[in-house]
């Protein structure tokens, strides 16, 4: 019962706290501004381990490699934990690759958030002091879509084709990440 509450909490918070780097780092990678609540937030979470991690590793053609890899060692250390906590003994390899894998599945369940909020903003209150700062997340995904899929009558259907996108995508990252458990 205590190791199942220990890796609970443990998966909680590292998940939280990856979450946090990792919308960081794709508000910065989309060049969404960091001034308005969402941003100031990010930046108030995880400015205190991503600026020392700075200081050491570099950016890399406008991408910040560091908020990148800090969230991948914090997914890691996180699944090193629960595994110590149950007795299992993974390899390393096998750690890294499924938070690289972890990484990857958090960006599309942030991408989707985004989506289901940038959608009902638009519909609730298109004047949202929010509602930019999620078009800017969502544009990049939704205009490559918005050639091929015309509006019926006034409604963009984009956002859910993109949604059955994500969702599918989903499914061979969680198959990936199952095989790479087993290695």
């Amino acid at each position: 019962m205590f190791a199942q509450i220990a890796t609970f909490l443990i998966d909680t918070i590292v998940s939280f706290l990856v979450f946090l780097l990792l919308a960081r780092f794709h508000c910065q990678w989309l060049r969404v501004p960091f001034r308005n609540p969402i941003g100031e937030f990010l930046l108030a979470t995880t400015s205190w381990i991503v600026l020392p991690a700075r200081r050491v590793i570099a950016g890399l053609a406008g991408f910040d490699l560091a908020t990148l890899i800090v969230a991948w060692l914090a997914q890691a250390l996180g699944l090193w934990a629960q595994a110590a906590i149950v007795g299992a003994d993974p390899s390393g390899t096998a750690l890294i690759a499924i938070a690289g894998v972890d990484l990857v599945r958090y960006s599309v369940y942030i991408l989707v958030f985004a989506v289901f909020v940038q959608v009902a903003v638009s519909w609730i209150n298109p004047d949202a002091p929010l509602g930019p700062l999620f078009d800017m997340i969502t544009r990049p995904f939704l205009r490559p879509l918005r050639r091929f899929v015309p509006p019926v009558g006034r409604v963009d259907l984009t956002p859910m084709v993109l949604l059955v996108i994500l969702y599918v995508l989903l499914i061979p990252l969680n198959h990936l990440r199952l095989a790479v458990a087993g290695l």
